[in-house]
């Protein structure tokens, strides 16, 4: 990865009346994009796959470079951020403020605890004057791959039971061992659904050998360490998970499969308690969500 620039801002008057920008990339990232891509990258246009909603918008862009290589990136943009983070980058300018560098230094911190995550290959906070800010983050295409709430029907249609029930149990035990690579160092997801773990699709017509590496964990935008409330956090990440799991295909033995391989030989029933709680709690929520859009038809 490229350095950081941060030896090269400018003082907190310029920052402050001025303003100026954080960029990281990869090595290969400038081959694609060209040197003048800062000056660019907020207003490209991006249609494939977008959505944009509440100031923030995400893009499919697909790039190739002078040697027609291809690079697929997904490009998350925030064009609207608070102010008063804009003025604390400035006043503070060593910590990632804004939500594309943020999610940048969750991605390189998951990646060096061993994580398997989508490749970061760009990212940039820029701050205008008068605390002015937006930000980007490009992170590569999961080409080939599936979310694990259409992976796992798509597997239970092609594979014949007892082998499918193999390939669960070995894929809950390596999903139970990426969550407790984040859990053990008091870090959440928070966002911990099946849709956030992907998986080749060539995976789900047959089993793999080992699933390590193969599994990758995505979206971490909202991780955070909390070692003072890590218990609670704990619960909500792990219901969240369960809750998620309520599709064609799973059963209560494949969740119990994944709790023996998460909890090891600890011994922790308040916890499984208090996840049981809290996933009814969803539960019952998204009934209600349910029971009143159907009631406006």
């Amino acid at each position: 990865m490229m350095p950081t620039a941060l030896d090269r801002l400018p003082s907190l008057w310029q920052r402050l009346r001025r303003g100026f920008r954080k960029l990281r990339q990869s090595a290969d990232w400038e081959a694609f994009v060209g040197p003048d891509w800062p000056d660019r990258i907020m207003s490209e246009e991006v249609t494939d796959r977008f959505h944009a909603k509440q100031g923030r918008s995400i893009g499919r862009w697909t790039l190739t470079d002078a040697d027609g290589r291809t690079l697929v990136v997904y490009l998350k943009r925030h064009y609207i951020l608070p102010r008063f983070d804009g003025i604390l980058a400035a006043v503070l300018p060593g910590a990632a403020r804004s939500p594309g560098l943020q999610e940048w230094e969750h991605l390189t911190w998951a990646a060096e605890q061993g994580l398997p995550v989508p490749r970061a290959v760009a990212a940039g906070e820029f701050v205008g004057p008068g605390g002015r800010m937006q930000s980007f983050l490009a992170v590569e295409e999961l080409t080939g791959m599936l979310p694990l709430h259409e992976a796992i029907p798509l597997a239970y249609a092609h594979l014949e039971p007892a082998l499918f029930a193999r390939w669960k149990k070995s894929l809950a035990e390596e999903m139970a061992r990426l969550t407790r690579i984040l859990h053990d160092r008091s870090a959440f997801h928070k966002d911990l659904y099946l849709c956030h773990f992907y998986i080749h699709e060539d995976d789900t017509k047959r089993l793999p050998e080992a699933w390590a590496e193969r599994v990758i964990v995505i979206d971490l935008h909202r991780l955070a360490r909390h070692p003072f409330t890590a218990p609670w956090r704990k619960v909500k990440d792990l219901a969240e998970l369960i809750y998620s799991s309520e599709i064609p295909g799973v059963t209560a033995r494949d969740r119990l499969a994944f709790w023996r391989a998460y909890r090891g030989k600890r011994q922790r029933g308040w916890l499984a308690r208090a996840i049981c709680w809290k996933w009814s709690l969803y539960r019952a929520h998204n009934q209600k969500r349910k029971l009143k859009a159907g009631g406006r038809k």
